[in-house]
């Protein structure tokens, strides 16, 4: 799959026909023997790390979980890495980016150990409802993602189901606060935490070692279909503000009620920036195409030198991408001594591909 900016949200639609999609649906639950359902009632939620019954608030209500779920499918897309930082292997999860066995990246590759990697499904048509149900999972997870009210109601069917927060735009979950739901989610509250804790710290220190980056502008921007860039909300710009930078004026309002978009050349000003980090579909190209637009080729930013670029092919590509417990400590230690090669001042300090 041909990774996008807009995570299968282009190619994403709602389930068609939903009364006969829950009719076959109930007969293939019926027959494989699950049907345990996301509850919308209010519980007592967990009294301590590891109790149930508990309850977890997203997008389309809440969902009660009454004991530690065995067999987990992920629907979000980076949900896996959470689940196998927390000790957790799920039986499937979804095709994203990156021809990973189970969609495990190299980052994660430690935490899953010797366990055989997990059943991916495919996401180019939206949840495969039926093959999930067939799983028998007794949770189902779709925090980083854009699940339908449809789709929702369906996959409620087969298990809890933990959709994506309403208060974020979808596919716009903080890594911290999907970590620490998930954690709840298979009863380890206390273990997400250090985990947030310790991944935080070790942003904490990059920024600290690096004090050229607190308040210096950044954008992180990706070729697909022109110049598009990742807003506020975006977990990728979100890193870049907790390294210290601050992201262009007038970004949000350029892009909209969304986690990026594409923007016009009129308004590649917001490209300008300190440094801007590239996720580019064929860097050499990629570059060349750029730096020959009468537009963005004519900026500071090009001219002083001021660009990372970034296979978006390659796993440090897909890394930045996830924004995950795993991925992040895997990211930092490359993309940061780019960002620091990117703003130092000198225009003749080359940063470095590393991809």
């Amino acid at each position: 799959m041909t990774p996008s900016p807009s995570p299968l949200t282009p190619r994403r639609r709602a389930l068609g026909g939903a009364t006969g999609a829950l009719a076959s649906l109930a007969l293939l639950i019926a027959a494989t023997g699950c049907g345990a359902a996301g509850g919308t009632e209010e519980s007592p939620g967990a009294s301590a790390d590891g109790a149930f019954p508990v309850t977890i608030e997203h997008k389309f209500g809440d969902t009660e979980i009454t004991g530690r779920p065995e067999r987990v499918v992920t629907v979000g897309l980076t949900d896996q890495d959470a689940l196998l930082a927390l000790g957790v292997v799920p039986v499937a999860t979804t095709g994203w980016i990156g021809d990973y066995p189970g969609q495990i990246g190299p980052w994660a590759q430690e935490a899953l150990g010797d366990a055989e990697p997990p059943e991916v499904l495919d996401s180019s048509d939206g949840p495969q409802v039926e093959r999930i149900a067939s799983l028998e999972p007794d949770l189902i997870l779709s925090l980083y993602g854009g699940l339908t009210r449809n789709q929702y109601d369906l996959l409620s069917q087969i298990a809890p189901t933990v959709a994506q927060p309403g208060e974020y735009p979808d596919y716009a979950i903080p890594w911290q606060e999907l970590t620490g739901k998930v954690g709840a989610a298979v009863g380890e509250s206390g273990r997400a935490e250090e985990i947030i804790a310790d991944v935080d710290a070790q942003i904490a220190a990059a920024r600290e070692e690096h004090p050229e980056f607190e308040g210096a502008s950044a954008v992180m921007a990706t070729t697909w279909e022109g110049y598009f860039v990742y807003g506020s909300e975006d977990p990728r710009s979100r890193l870049l503000t907790d390294l210290g930078f601050a992201l262009p004026e007038g970004l949000d309002a350029a892009i909209g009620d969304a986690f990026g978009a594409n923007i016009s050349a009129e308004r590649a000003d917001l490209l300008d920036t300190d440094a801007v980090v590239w996720l580019a579909a064929d860097s050499p190209v990629d570059r060349e195409e750029l730096h020959g637009s009468d537009v963005y080729g004519s900026l500071d930013v090009v001219g002083e030198g001021r660009e990372v670029f970034i296979d978006e092919g390659s796993d440090y590509g897909s890394s930045i991408s996830f924004v995950s417990a795993l991925s992040l400590p895997y990211q930092l230690e490359r993309l940061v001594p780019q960002l620091a090669a990117a703003v130092d001042g000198d225009p003749g300090t080359a940063v470095e591909d590393d991809s």
